[in-house]
């Protein structure tokens, strides 16, 4: 199969990096100084895309030895049972240690309440902030990108949260010449984004290039979906579709895959890598911004989350 490779991915030269190359490189670099400086780091792994190339990038950090860290995923109940599929067969294959905070658990014992749309993606902080100080993880990794949203774009790759989790803009600290600062106090942590500086076009010709499997979601197939605010999202048990939104049967995929109640899909005919590229490179709307309602609740959604402990 061919694939899609970008113009600043090649190179005559045999000694020097390609763009690629060079984004690997990087992610490389943070886990290994992540290794070398915290003592329990984790890494979010929910089987999206982001996170396996996250976790694809970590083996490659540490081949012949075994990952270092154990995975943590937030289950809102609501998550793509294809993707969960994915996620358990990744674990599974490659001997991984799992830990799963479920959203359903602390709705059941009181601790959260549903709210009225259904969505249960913004209840995630606290499961996620209550397993972070339950396991005493002092380094978080997760799979943002500055590219997705405002709020991620100002973030460092390195960013402090204080002892209940929430992020403070103004504590942010310089990151020149790629020297990261993982110092903080007793109960503080760090979330660490080794994709920070990766685009969605990076993610998928890296894909590409590395020959890693992903979750069929992410390729057009036939769905049964309605339309709510402008997105295909697709029906279940979280409480769609309402009266006036029909179901309708479309050729879809996600760039994006996260609650089942805010995540849309797009129309779309891309069943290979290079049509997914393809199509990627000609679109002018980032993933979070044309497919995630979660976002569009205010202007600052996601900042005011993260502030909370939000990834």
């Amino acid at each position: 199969m061919t694939t899609t490779v970008a113009q600043s991915d090649t190179t005559d030269s045999p000694y020097a990096l390609t763009h690629l190359d060079a984004l690997e490189s990087e992610a490389v670099h943070i886990f290994r100084e992540v290794a070398g400086e915290f003592e329990r780091p984790v890494i979010l792994f929910s089987g999206g895309k982001d996170s396996i190339v996250m976790l694809h990038l970590a083996l490659k950090a540490f081949a012949p030895a075994p990952v270092p860290f154990s995975l943590l995923h937030v289950d809102t109940g609501h998550n793509f049972p294809e993707v969960l599929e994915f996620r358990d067969r990744t674990v599974a294959e490659h001997a991984l240690r799992l830990h799963v905070a479920k959203v359903q658990d602390y709705i059941d014992d009181g601790r959260l309440r549903e709210r009225p749309d259904g969505t249960r993606n913004p209840l995630q902080t606290v499961p996620l902030t209550e397993a972070i100080q339950q396991h005493r993880f002092d380094a978080v990794f997760g799979g943002g990108r500055r590219d997705e949203e405002k709020a991620r774009a100002k973030e460092r790759v390195f960013s402090l949260r204080d002892e209940f989790s929430q992020w403070d803009p103004r504590r942010q600290r310089p990151e020149l010449w790629s020297l990261y600062n993982g110092r903080h106090a007793p109960g503080e942590h760090v979330r660490v984004f080794p994709l920070s500086n990766w685009t969605e076009l990076d993610v998928w010709q890296y894909i590409a290039r590395e020959h890693i499997a992903l979750p069929e979601i992410y390729f057009a197939h036939r769905r049964e979906v309605f339309n709510r605010a402008g997105m295909w999202l697709t029906a279940g048990e979280w409480g769609g579709p309402k009266d006036g939104e029909p179901v309708e049967n479309r050729l879809v995929r996600y760039r994006t895959v996260g609650d089942m109640s805010c995540t849309g899909a797009v129309d779309s005919d891309a069943t290979t890598l290079d049509a997914v590229i393809t199509e990627i490179a000609a679109s002018r709307l980032t993933e979070r911004g044309a497919t995630r309602a979660d976002d569009k609740m205010s202007e600052a959604a996601m900042e005011d989350r993260k502030r909370e402990g939000y990834f």
